[in-house]
């Protein structure tokens, strides 16, 4: 009988329709092998598709950018960021952009503002689109410094948004347009994007795996934030940071792309991106980023996803809705669930069709492309922003120091790192600082200093690597040639093969106490490190690891030459020099103790323990003048020149401050919501306010001075216990602060 009723079975598959049987390609990728021709492949990325869950993006991308413009871009503190009229070195990509004057930037970031509520509602949508892009793209281009991958991927979607259809599903040119409101768009629509996410998921899995990531040293100090707790307690710190935050960060970005396009694996994809985007959400600012990672997930579910999801809603909510009801079917797919028919594609399908495929693949070069753009690679390859190389590179800056030379009088002199500009980024690329010398060299003229030299020393450990320079000190950044299409001559090479070293580093800050430090360097044959020890510093020594050195104290005229594992102390309060003589580079390390703050620590013990004493009523002896504070506390009315001990005020003050910290940790989540809801309020609201006044000074002209202070100063209110700088004193108090 088995027999019998698997012939009959067979038979049956055998008599049904091509249309009825489904082969596993259509099942797992919704297309035929035969698709694949050219004839095909353009019918299918134009076939007609259900516009719901591309209407959905839409409106959670242009609300998410309107944010975004308040926040990251900058609007509410845009007078602070552009400095209109003030001698400022600025970072362009070109450099003949220059940023408007100050009403008009305010405009320009109205307009993007604009652009980006048009596109969430869906009006004007096409002028929209352009109206975000246009500024937004400016605006990206005016400033390299303060590039990421994330604002690059911003620009990207909105270019195409321009391009599709968005706007035939809750919109408002829909109500306005019957013919575009619920009608079908392009599957192309959904394959850009859906690519492009795929692209931003698997090419930064593919660039983390970097020897340094896979070892765990990219984002090493993110295993003792908060998020990590729950970790904690089956795991050791070291293993989280290298199988949780390193591995679970390589597998996720490696295979989301393809988990979210399988339906069996898209619920799985679902929740762990989820979990990691709202996890970066409290680990890195990011402004919009995770959230509209976030808002990408759906858009690998069948298009008709809203129509379900909306559909089990009250039926009174409905007239607000996104719509439940199908879109109307094409002529070519009246019959059910037949594929479309064989048509003769016109040029515009076969050129949607060109273009789809061209942006693809310059999205899979792009991040590759850096042996073309060779004057932008530095340790790392490329402008960074555009690779999807994110969290690969960490890095800390031990040294920078900035020498000028009159190009008359030969006179010599130094300058404040960051001087005339705002940014910290040129340090660490040789096409910002090669603007940022020729910007110091129209500057410097102003203050009697003619046809300047410049002259860069800047120390970066990359990765937990030794403190080694980046560029060559040697050359006058000035003069120096650089083209974006030409290796830099005047970059120092990353020392690559002392990576191993840095296990070293962790077996010997293992043997040193809790007050001594220690920081590693390693230099270039025939260069020399000059540095100074502070009086703060003691028991500080130099001991050698690789090389030859020779010390010079340039107080006492001496030299002193030291091999690998000799040492010698270097007195605090002088300069002195550390020449590489061997043939090779040389690596040492600086050991020292910062005793001014070792001491202020032991007088705080003594302090907690005396004001504990005295609370508790073991202390029976009364308090001099100097320490009642510790009992009254600090008076409002207490200034620097009262007979408080400054120790004890400094010890009281870090109270007050931890205090406040332990205060926003253990606040409640309400508590928590309001402050956030609170700071964004002002923050928006004086972005607000100050476009406004721009657009009127625009219009009507610019009013009286004591007018428009007032006016600034009602913009700038704040809630009155906002300290805004606090966060930045608790980090030097409490290590990481929130992290």
């Amino acid at each position: 009988k088995s027999t019998d009723k698997k012939s009959s079975n067979e038979n049956k598959q055998a008599t049904l329709a091509p249309s009825e049987q489904t082969s596993t390609v259509k099942r797992l990728f919704g297309f035929e092998k035969e698709d694949i021709s050219w004839h095909r492949l353009v019918c299918l990325l134009n076939r007609p598709t259900d516009p719901a869950s591309l209407g959905i993006f839409r409106f959670l991308f242009g609300m998410l950018m309107a944010l975004d413009i308040t926040q990251e871009r900058g609007l509410s503190h845009l007078d602070y960021k552009y400095l209109d009229g003030a001698p400022v070195c600025r970072f362009p990509l070109f450099n003949f952009l220059k940023p408007l004057p100050m009403d008009w930037m305010f405009f320009v970031y109205f307009v993007m503002f604009l652009g980006a509520v048009g596109i969430m509602l869906g009006c004007f949508y096409r002028l929209a689109c352009l109206m975000f892009i246009s500024t937004y793209w400016y605006v990206f281009f005016l400033d390299k410094t303060t590039w990421n991958n994330h604002s690059y991927l911003y620009g990207l979607i909105g270019f195409q948004l321009t391009l599709m259809d968005a706007n035939r599903y809750w919109s408002l040119d829909g109500l306005r347009n019957p013919r575009k409101r619920n009608a079908h768009v392009p599957l192309w629509n959904y394959t850009m994007l859906r690519t492009q996410i795929f692209i931003v998921y698997f090419i930064a899995g593919v660039k983390k795996l970097d020897a340094d990531w896979v070892e765990g040293y990219s984002m090493k100090y993110l295993a003792h934030h908060w998020l990590f707790e729950p970790f904690k307690l089956i795991l050791p710190v070291e293993f989280i940071n290298l199988m949780v935050v390193h591995g679970g960060g390589l597998i996720l970005d490696l295979t989301a792309g393809y988990l979210l396009f399988f339906d069996a694996t898209r619920p799985v994809a679902f929740f762990f991106v989820s979990y990691f985007h709202c996890m970066n959400s409290q680990l890195f600012s990011i402004g919009m980023f995770s959230y509209t990672m976030l808002a990408t997930s759906p858009l690998f579910c069948y298009p008709d996803w809203p129509r379900c999801f909306f559909g089990r809603f009250p039926e009174f909510l409905q007239p607000i809705l996104p719509f439940i009801s199908p879109p109307p079917i094409p002529k070519q797919q009246e019959e059910a669930h037949a594929a479309p028919k064989p048509t003769t594609p016109s040029f515009k399908h076969k050129f949607r069709a060109i273009f789809t495929i061209l942006y693809i693949m310059e999205q899979f070069f792009l991040p590759y492309s850096h042996f073309i753009t060779q004057g932008y690679n530095n340790w790392t390859n490329g402008l960074y922003g555009y690779s999807w190389d994110m969290m690969v590179h960490s890095r800390s800056h031990q040294h920078v120091k900035i020498t000028y030379t009159d190009g008359v009088t030969g006179d010599v002199g130094y300058l404040n790192p960051g001087v005339f500009t705002q940014s910290r980024r040129w340090k660490d690329h040789g096409d910002m600082l090669k603007q940022y010398a020729t910007c110091l060299s129209e500057n410097l003229p102003r203050f009697n200093i003619s046809d300047p030299e410049i002259y860069f020393d800047i120390w970066v450990s990359i990765n937990d690597r030794f403190q080694q320079r980046i560029f060559d000190p040697r050359v006058d950044i000035v003069k120096a040639d650089w083209s974006p299409f030409q290796t830099n001559s005047w970059l120092m090479p990353l020392l690559v093969d002392l990576s191993p070293w840095r296990t070293k580093f962790e077996a010997i800050e293992g043997t040193l106490d809790n007050q001594t430090e220690v920081v590693f360097i390693a230099d270039f044959p025939g260069l020399y490190l000059e540095n100074y020890v502070s009086e703060d510093l003691g028991n500080t020594s130099v001991q050698v690891l690789v090389g030859q050195v020779n010390v010079e104290m340039m107080d006492e005229k001496k030299n002193y030459s030291l091999q690998p594992g000799e040492k010698m102390q270097i007195p605090a309060g002088a300069y002195h020099k550390v020449y590489t003589v061997s043939e090779g580079p040389s690596c040492y390390m600086y050991i020292y103790v910062n005793t001014t703050e070792a001491e202020l620590q032991k007088n705080f013990t003594k302090l907690s323990e005396l004001q504990e004493k005295v609370r508790n009523g073991t202390e029976t002896e009364p308090l001099p003048p100097e320490l009642q504070p510790l009992i009254t506390g600090l008076d409002d009315q207490d200034s620097d020149n009262s007979v408080i001990d400054p120790v004890v005020r400094l010890f009281l003050k870090r109270q007050e401050r931890m205090q406040e910290v332990k205060k926003r940790r253990e606040a409640s989540l309400i508590e928590r919501f309001q402050r956030f809801a609170s700071k964004k309020y002002y923050s928006i609201r004086r972005g607000f306010l100050m476009t406004a006044i721009a657009l009127r000074n625009l219009a009507v002209g610019l009013p009286p001075l004591e007018q428009l202070t007032r006016e600034v100063a009602y913009a700038n209110m704040k809630e009155p216990e906002t300290e805004t700088s606090q966060d930045e004193h608790l980090k030097d108090e409490v290590g990481h602060g929130e992290l």
